[in-house]
């Protein structure tokens, strides 16, 4: 595996103080950002690294109707009218903070995000990469002498790291390849409504962003969290392939304390696995090569309870590979697709279980990057 590998620096010239504040940047900085992009893109051609889908199968002309999948049946409008592009982020409101309030008691606060950084485990040609552009990069001014730092990041910033699922993510095709009629996601929406935008000259501009689902539109989450600590039931790091059964999330709550009326709507709930914490940045080419996690019946049963969004600590919080060998990220449907439940990945809740934090306000604001299908950032718990 070639995850995360670093890029070669740019040989970079000292900086020359500006004159006056609105100097052009200078040559070497046009010249390391120019190096830094060349560089990223030399990463991502040359690097043959596993993609996530290798391991599924790919699908077929006629997939046919899967119980409980957007495959079975129409599933739109929904349930908070046919324009809809806020998902399960509706329940967020005075009555979900107010509970989340209720949770505090402590006030010790659990940060749930991983690090960002280049050695994490990346699927594919996904890169993450930041550079410091000069030593420092601009400056000084002034009789203070004040100096800087910036950075350059580049990153698909939806799909690495602690990563969170929008709901223009996910979706299903029906159809014929190329037809995006055909290609639904959350509410009915098609490829072709996200895509579907116009320049003066009528060229399409949608590779500039999605024009409709885009993670701009998600509420901030102020809600009650619920860890479902399912390592701790089983005494081990659960395996790749395993699956995580309604009747296991079951057992966690009744092992912990809690019941089922403890899921509230518009609750965030979350499932340790032991994979994070075991393999992270440990064994990446092990983390990747599949995972634990909930299967087509917890998922339904979760969806009963209307929760507004799933966390794991895994890259897809649902088994890989699937029992069902005809089946690819079942749950990405079920959730974002179907029922506008958000997702988040690569969580960390080894922390929270040592404390037996089992209950807790759960506090996320996705980044609001208009068009975008996901965001980085940083969860958090509060007890």
């Amino acid at each position: 595996m070639e995850e995360g590998q670093q890029q070669p620096t740019p040989e970079q010239s000292s900086q020359q103080p500006a004159t006056d504040q609105g100097q052009v940047e200078s040559k070497p900085r046009r010249e390391f950002i120019k190096n830094a992009a060349m560089a990223t893109a030399a990463v991502g051609a040359a690097s043959v690294v596993m993609h996530e889908l290798d391991l599924v199968k790919p699908a077929h002309a006629a997939q046919g109707t899967i119980a409980g999948t957007p495959m079975a049946d129409k599933w739109w409008p929904s349930r908070w009218g046919k324009d809809d592009q806020v998902g399960a982020t509706n329940w967020m409101g005075p009555k979900t903070t107010m509970d989340a309030i209720r949770q505090i008691k402590t006030g010790k606060v659990y940060s749930l995000g991983r690090v960002y950084e280049a050695g994490m485990p990346l699927f594919g040609s996904r890169v993450f990469s930041l550079r410091i552009p000069g030593a420092p990069t601009g400056g000084a001014y002034g009789k203070n002498g004040i100096i800087w730092h910036d950075e350059i990041f580049t990153a698909e910033v939806g799909q690495v790291g602690t990563q969170f699922d929008g709901l223009g993510h996910i979706g299903c095709r029906t159809g014929a390849p190329g037809e995006n009629s055909k290609e639904y996601f959350y509410n009915g929406f098609t490829t072709t409504d996200l895509h579907n935008n116009k320049d003066a000259q009528g060229s399409s501009v949608g590779a500039y962003g999605l024009q409709a689902l885009g993670v701009e539109n998600i509420k901030p989450f102020f809600t009650r969290g619920i860890l479902f600590d399912v390592m701790g039931l089983k005494g081990r790091m659960l395996d790749k392939g395993e699956e995580i059964s309604a009747a296991d999330l079951k057992a966690c709550l009744s092992r912990q304390g809690l019941s089922e009326s403890d899921l509230t709507e518009g609750c965030a709930v979350m499932w340790r696995t032991g994979w994070g914490e075991m393999l992270w940045m440990k064994d990446n080419a092990r983390f990747n090569s599949g995972c634990p996690g909930i299967g087509v019946d917890a998922a339904n049963w979760l969806i009963s309870k209307g929760i507004s969004v799933g966390a794991a600590d895994t890259w897809p919080i649902e088994v890989v590979p699937n029992p069902d060998p005809n089946l690819a990220f079942p749950v990405h449907q079920m959730f974002i697709t179907r029922n506008g439940i958000h997702i988040l990945e690569n969580v960390r809740l080894d922390h929270l279980a040592a404390d037996k934090v089992y209950k807790f306000a759960f506090v996320f604001s996705p980044v609001p990057i208009k068009g975008a299908t996901g965001s980085p950032g940083n969860p958090i718990a509060v007890v």
